[in-house]
């Protein structure tokens, strides 16, 4: 195993502290650094980014909600002697055309493959952890998830999956250069049939409602959210209802070398968890 420092930036989040607890059981250096972490890292504080990337080879970045500073980050990271970047990005950002949806991800992937640097990106579809984790996860308690998605099915993939891939780009220098994985779940289920296996796990009625994106950012805003970010979120469903994601992919199986994890195997680790009890 290398001695070179790999930075995990959003080392508290979902995807960072799986990531970094993997490299620390691999024996490989870590700094974990986030707004809350003994190494802070804060988007909005550029001044205090270079003693974070002194002395580090490889940084994980999660991007910012917002577009532009990964820019900078990838300026000050060439100037600090970092050699290589992965970036976690969103599943088929090719086809999303107009939508003002993902510009932060748009941004910094154009930061990425612009820079000098070795690059590897990880494009992930929705996290199967959101249902448990993250903005799904109160509705679901609540006993109904209401949302703006119909038919179409997205290809929910396992935080798991997306922090081994991570861990193994970041670990094989060279042999993931200049490349983009679309990670995805090995099928695609419709919201509905997640929440009705969600239910089913759990034990307890669950119910899934569609409404249209107007109305879904409207409750967004009246929980609290602000204008614009309830707006973004409503324009995801609205990008995933064209159809043009909906696709899985063999990412996970192209750097692992094993199909990626099915949703139901998601379901029953959470709900053996008691995530989705009152």
């Amino acid at each position: 195993m290398s001695n070179d420092t790999t930075l995990v930036l959003g080392a508290t989040g979902k995807t960072g502290r799986r990531v970094a607890a993997r490299l620390r059981l691999h024996g490989a250096p870590v700094r974990t650094a986030s707004r809350s972490s003994s190494t802070r890292f804060d988007w909005a504080d550029p001044d205090g980014w270079d003693p974070v990337l002194r002395d580090v080879t490889t940084v994980y970045v999660v991007p910012p909600p917002v577009p532009g500073p990964v820019h900078e980050l990838v300026r000050r990271a060439e100037a600090a002697g970092v050699r290589r970047l992965v970036l976690l990005s969103g599943h088929g950002i090719d086809t999303w055309g107009d939508s003002t949806f993902g510009q932060d991800m748009r941004s910094a992937e154009d930061a990425v493959r612009g820079s000098a640097l070795e690059w590897t990106v990880l494009r992930a579809s929705n996290f199967n952890q959101n249902f448990d984790e993250d903005l799904f996860h109160a509705p679901l308690l609540a006993g109904e998830l209401v949302l703006p998605a119909g038919a179409v099915p997205e290809a929910f993939i396992d935080l798991e999956d997306v922090a081994d891939v991570a861990v193994a780009v970041l670990t094989e220098p060279g042999r993931h250069a200049g490349r983009t994985y679309e990670l995805t779940g090995p099928r695609a289920l419709t919201f509905a049939e997640a929440t009705e296996l969600i239910a089913r796990a759990s034990g307890r009625p669950i119910a899934y409602r569609q409404v249209s994106p107007a109305e879904y950012g409207a409750a967004l805003v009246a929980e609290g959210w602000g204008e614009d970010d309830a707006r973004n979120v409503a324009d995801m469903f609205v990008l995933m209802e064209r159809g043009l994601i909906s696709e899985t992919t063999d990412g996970v199986r192209s750097v692992l070398g094993r199909e990626s994890r099915p949703f139901e195997d998601y379901v029953v680790r959470a709900a053996a968890a008691g995530a989705w009890r009152p």
